[in-house]
C-alpha cells in the first residue's frame, strides 16, 4: 500500500508520467516472471536430481541383491557337489573299509579282537559322520528332510563333535515354510552360527528355539562360548554371509555377544501374507 500511495503522489506531483509508470510496471512484471521461471527451473532440477539419485540407490540395491543371490547360488552348488562327493566317494570307501574289517575279524586271533573292534567302531563313527555331513551340505536332501529335521540332524552331528549338549526347542505349530528355499537360507545361517561356535567360541552347549507364531517365525540360537565384542571385532566372511542371507529373504537379523558371555543370534522371518 505504501508503494501505491508513493506512486500516486509522484503522479499527482507530475514527477513521472503515465508512460513511464507503465514501463516500470512492465519491467517489474518481466522481473517477476523471470524470478518465477528461475524458481520453477530450480525446483524441477532438484526433483530430477533427487529422482536420479533415488534411481541410482535403487539400482545399487538391486545389484547388491543380485550379487548376493548369485553368490548364494554358487555357494549352494559348491556345497551340493562336496556333499555328493562325500556320500558317493568317501562314504563308499568307509563302508568298504568297515566291511573288510568285519571280514578280517573272523581270521585274526582273539588277542587282537579288541583293537580290531575299536578300529571298526572308529570307521563306523566316521561313516556316520560323513553321511550326516553330506546331508547337511546337499540342499536337495535338506529340502526333502525339512527345516526342523535338518536342524536336528545338524545338532546331533555337533554333539558327536565337541559340543556337550545341543538342544532344539519348538513352540507353536511347526510347519514347512510357504517358500521352501527360504528354509535352506535359514538353515545355512544357523549352520554358520554353529560353525563359529565350534571353531572360535569354544562352546560346550548350544540351544536353538523355534517359535512358530501366526505372522512370523522367531529363531533364537545361543551358545555358552567365550563370546566377542561386536563393536571392535572385525567382521569375517561368515558373519557377513549370515547377515546378507537374512537380508536376502527379508528376515530381521540381530547378533548379540560380549566377552565371556556367549553369543545369541535372533532371526525374525515374516510369513508371506495371504492374498
Amino acid at each position: 500500500m505504501f508503494y501505491i500511495r508513493f506512486f500516486i503522489s509522484i503522479i499527482q506531483e507530475g514527477i513521472i508520467n503515465e508512460e513511464e509508470i507503465a514501463l516500470i510496471g512492465y519491467m517489474t512484471f518481466v522481473v517477476l516472471m523471470l524470478s518465477v521461471m528461475v524458481i520453477i527451473f530450480f525446483v524441477s532440477f532438484q526433483k530430477r536430481k533427487n529422482k536420479l539419485l533415488l534411481d541410482k540407490i535403487a539400482q545399487q540395491k538391486a545389484y547388491d541383491a543380485e550379487m548376493s543371490r548369485t553368490q548364494t547360488e554358487i555357494q549352494e552348488a559348491t556345497l551340493k557337489h562336496v556333499g555328493r562327493e562325500l556320500h558317493d566317494n568317501v562314504g563308499q570307501l568307509l563302508a568298504y573299509a568297515k566291511m573288510q574289517l568285519g571280514m578280517l575279524g573272523a581270521k585274526i586271533n582273539p588277542e587282537a579282537q579288541s583293537k580290531l573292534q575299536e578300529t571298526t567302531k572308529i570307521v563306523a563313527d566316521s561313516l556316520e559322520e560323513v553321511r550326516a555331513l553330506s546331508k547337511s551340505l546337499n540342499n536337495d536332501v535338506l529340502l526333502n528332510m525339512g527345516f526342523v529335521d535338518s536342524l536336528q540332524n545338524e545338532l546331533n552331528r555337533l554333539k558327536r563333535m565337541s559340543i556337550t549338549t545341543a538342544t532344539l526347542e519348538i513352540e507353536g505349530d511347526a510347519h514347512p515354510l510357504a517358500h521352501r528355499p527360504h528354509e535352506l537360507v535359514l538353515f545355512r545361517i544357523l549352520q554358520e552360527f554353529f560353525s563359529n561356535a565350534v571353531k572360535y567360541a569354544e562352546a560346550e552347549s548350544m540351544t536353538v528355539m523355534l517359535d512358530f507364531q501366526e505372522a512370523q517365525l522367531l529363531i533364537t540360537a545361543s551358545d555358552d562360548g567365550v563370546g566377542f565384542d561386536p563393536v571392535s571385532a572385525e567382521k569375517g566372511s561368515g558373519l557377513i554371509n549370515m547377515e546378507s542371507r537374512a537380508v536376502l529373504i527379508g528376515a530381521n537379523y540381530h547378533l548379540k555377544s560380549a566377552p565371556q558371555e556367549g553369543t545369541t543370534l535372533r532371526l525374525a522371518y515374516p510369513f508371506p501374507k495371504e492374498n
